[in-house]
């Protein structure tokens, strides 16, 4: 009895913590999905996934009292409590790492070099998982440590304020911005997240030209998802999206080196097949191998790209050029 007691521990927190009225019902329902799926997919004991699920829950309850408040720029938080930490350890578990691979070394070495130089580096990318800042993380970190921990990741506001994202969110360094993907959503909150997004974008500006950052940014705004026959596909790139960080760019002091990557994380934390516009996802979970793959730099200013005279037309072209880069990337996965 007193074993059986042990090994639901969290369980009897969380029916606790739900009686306490510490967790909205809803949060709950999906930490006990998440908890169970979870607990059937990692690679580790039962105890350890007791522990950290133990752990993350304290954090989700922090959340739930009293929500973190994050800058247009946030840093890792390491101090007081190592979330960069926890947030790798909470991922590591469901990914194999013996299946896994990391293409592109050649292009990563170039990008160690530039950064080294005090140059900048965006990384267009593609994004399936909520975990994908630390699957990139776990690939990178034997190789390449400190590009690494300094990523810097341009997130959605649903990271940074869904009470179960928020603790993993918290161990890594955003930029933080509205999608447009619900930035009318609500319609009086328009104005006030476009201000916001522009602040993040000056923000930007002002890291490119101390140089020396990395960061990664996904032009579709959001996750790839399946298609009607079931093929996952890489979302489109937003034009604007692309131009707006290119131009930024151009400002910068420093040179700033773009380059592609492709990301095939789909499996390990999957997005909801639709997209929902409430927060508050469920979190489906499973154990496998991810792929990761950096491409050769691209060339802004390629002339191919030049074959248009309107502006808009040519965004979508150097969006399109960059979007295929992508996708022939990701298809090349096996």
């Amino acid at each position: 009895m007193k074993k059986n007691s042990k090994s639901n521990a969290f369980l009897e927190k969380l029916q606790f913590a739900i009686k306490q009225n510490l967790i909205p019902k809803k949060s709950a329902t999906i930490l006990h999905g998440f908890y169970t799926e979870y607990k059937a997919a990692a690679l580790q004991t039962r105890e350890k996934t007791e522990q950290i699920f133990l752990t993350f829950l304290e954090l989700v309850l922090l959340q739930c009292a009293d929500p973190f408040s994050f800058s247009h720029y946030h840093q890792r938080l390491r101090r007081y409590f190592d979330y960069h930490k926890f947030a790798l350890d909470f991922v590591r578990p469901l990914i194999d790492i013996s299946s896994s691979s990391l293409k592109g070394e050649l292009y990563l070495e170039e990008i160690d070099s530039h950064l080294k130089n005090k140059d900048n580096v965006i990384l267009f990318a593609n994004h399936q998982s909520e975990g994908d800042p630390q699957m990139i993380n776990i690939l990178l970190e034997k190789k390449l440590p400190k590009i690494a921990e300094e990523l810097i990741f341009v997130a959605g506001d649903r990271v940074i304020s869904d009470p179960l994202a928020v603790p993993l969110s918290l161990g890594c360094n955003l930029l933080c911005i509205y999608s447009k993907r619900y930035i009318d959503n609500p319609p009086e909150l328009k104005m006030k997240k476009q201000l916001h997004n522009k602040k993040t974008m000056d923000t930007m500006s002002c890291l490119l030209k101390k140089g020396g950052n990395i960061i990664y940014v996904a032009p579709s705004g959001g996750r790839d998802r399946s298609n009607s026959k079931g093929v996952i596909e890489v979302a489109d790139f937003d034009p604007p999206s692309i131009e707006m960080f290119y131009l930024i760019a151009k400002r910068s002091l420093h040179p700033t080196h773009f380059y592609p990557l492709a990301l095939k994380t789909y499996a390990i934390l999957p997005p909801p097949k639709t997209i929902q516009v409430e927060l508050g996802e469920s979190r489906t979970v499973s154990y496998g191998p991810i792929q990761i793959a950096f491409g050769p730099e691209i060339n802004m200013e390629n002339r191919a790209l030049q074959t248009s005279h309107d502006k808009h037309a040519r965004r979508k072209e150097r969006a399109e050029f960059i979007y295929n880069l992508v996708r022939k990337m990701y298809n090349n996965f096996s």
